[in-house]
């Protein structure tokens, strides 16, 4: 009998916030099944385990933690990134870069970490302490901390305060104890949090960033791998940063 699935079981479940019924319709099974799975009285088959952590909309690493806890092997490979056969992947990345020009992208991974970058986002980082920009490049570290971007943000406390809530979300999603470390540590760096400035666009809040060339407004949108079968590439994001007026588009163009 494995005696750790059942407690893991209950916790996603009820982290999600569903019934052991609701569950149950989702993984096409019983609910009178679930509470024995939860209560240990039942073994999971693979296929089970599998399907019930699609059902609660686990990552890729959560769905191999929660086949370990049951007894099985993981079900999805962790590719080193300097792997060959991670090259189409990133290659493809790279053209996804290279494409956003003249604006900046970067591909980061789970953690903030830079894994690739376009040649526009020096502009971003013409003021940054040289130490942060050594690798490994926490991006989120980069972006919040006093000696990184923050001191050239205008509006700090409201760009801050999206960053840190869309962590906080990954958090409560996939909970981590790297990335709650990493929560501590960047909440530590910002002023807190008031009520919304005035530079809320209506549909998502532009970080204003003062550099040489002016001051750039912009926004930011993400891309993952959706239907990624690899746990490495399942965490890679690709954030694009967009202008968010005519002026930032003539300043990053020129």
């Amino acid at each position: 009998m494995v005696s750790g699935f059942g407690p893991a079981l209950k916790g996603w479940r009820e982290r999600r916030r569903l019934s052991q019924l609701e569950l149950a319709i989702r993984a096409g099974t019983t609910q009178r099944h679930v509470s024995f799975l939860e209560g240990g009285r039942s073994i999971p088959g693979r296929g089970l385990v599998l399907r019930v952590a699609e059902s609660l909309e686990l990552p890729l690493r959560e769905r191999n933690g929660l086949l370990l806890a049951a007894g099985f092997a993981p079900g999805f490979p962790e590719t080193e990134l300097d792997d060959p056969k991670l090259k189409p992947v990133l290659d493809g990345m790279r053209r996804l870069l290279d494409g956003h020009r003249p604006y900046p992208a970067i591909v980061v991974d789970r953690y903030g970490v830079l894994v690739a970058r376009n040649d526009a986002l020096g502009l971003l980082f013409e003021d940054v302490a040289p130490e942060l920009l050594e690798e490994p490049v926490n991006t989120l570290r980069l972006a919040l901390h006093p000696e990184g971007m923050a001191p050239q943000v205008r509006n700090l406390a409201d760009w801050a305060r999206h960053v840190l809530e869309r962590l906080t979300q990954e958090i409560a999603h996939a909970p981590d104890e790297r990335l709650t470390a990493l929560l501590a540590e960047l909440e530590g760096y910002v002023p807190a949090p008031g009520p919304p400035g005035p530079d809320h666009l209506g549909f998502a809040v532009p970080m204003r960033l003062s550099t040489s060339a002016g001051e750039l407004r912009l926004i930011t949108a993400i891309t993952t791998f959706a239907t990624a079968a690899d746990v490495t590439v399942s965490e890679l994001k690709l954030e694009t940063f967009l202008p968010a007026d005519a002026e930032t588009a003539a300043i990053l163009t020129g």
